[in-house]
């Protein structure tokens, strides 16, 4: 038998998700990491819950911005899970490091911003809509995308 130091890897489905509606951020006084969600936002966050709860959602990590925790917020407290905040996912982040914190966790939504929607998919996605994905080191297959609420 032959013994390796490779590790073998294999795809992981994971929900990418792009925060849900926060105001414009020119009219925000502060500072910007502190945006919550506006009204709509707050809709969509609880639309978001119900369709997620069918996914088979087994877990959540989120860019530490408030606007992401509070659109995942009503999912951690149906399923009854504490959210992880991730700072790979947040704005201004690579890619690489996305995918990192993607591929780690199996089974999970991860919300996050524009820039890093972007940057995994090639395109972005309207805020509150989400992708699911199959991530396998740094190739990532697009299953299907759930429109925004």
């Amino acid at each position: 038998m032959e013994v390796t130091n490779e590790v073998e890897t294999r795809a992981v489905s994971v929900v990418l998700l792009r925060h849900a509606v926060a105001g414009e951020r020119a009219e925000w006084r502060g500072d910007d990491r502190l945006r919550p969600l506006d009204k709509r936002g707050r809709r969509q966050s609880k639309a978001l819950r119900d369709r997620l709860l069918a996914a088979g959602i087994t877990g959540i990590v989120s860019s530490p911005y408030v606007r992401c925790t509070e659109t995942v917020a009503p999912l951690a407290a149906a399923l009854g899970v504490e959210l992880e905040r991730d700072n790979r996912l947040a704005e201004g982040g690579s890619r690489g490091d996305a995918l990192a914190a993607l591929a780690a966790r199996a089974g999970f939504v991860a919300c996050t911003h524009g820039d890093i929607v972007e940057a995994v998919l090639g395109h972005s996605l309207k805020k509150g809509a989400a992708a699911v994905l199959e991530v396998e080191g740094d190739e990532v297959r697009l299953v299907r995308t759930l429109k925004a609420p």
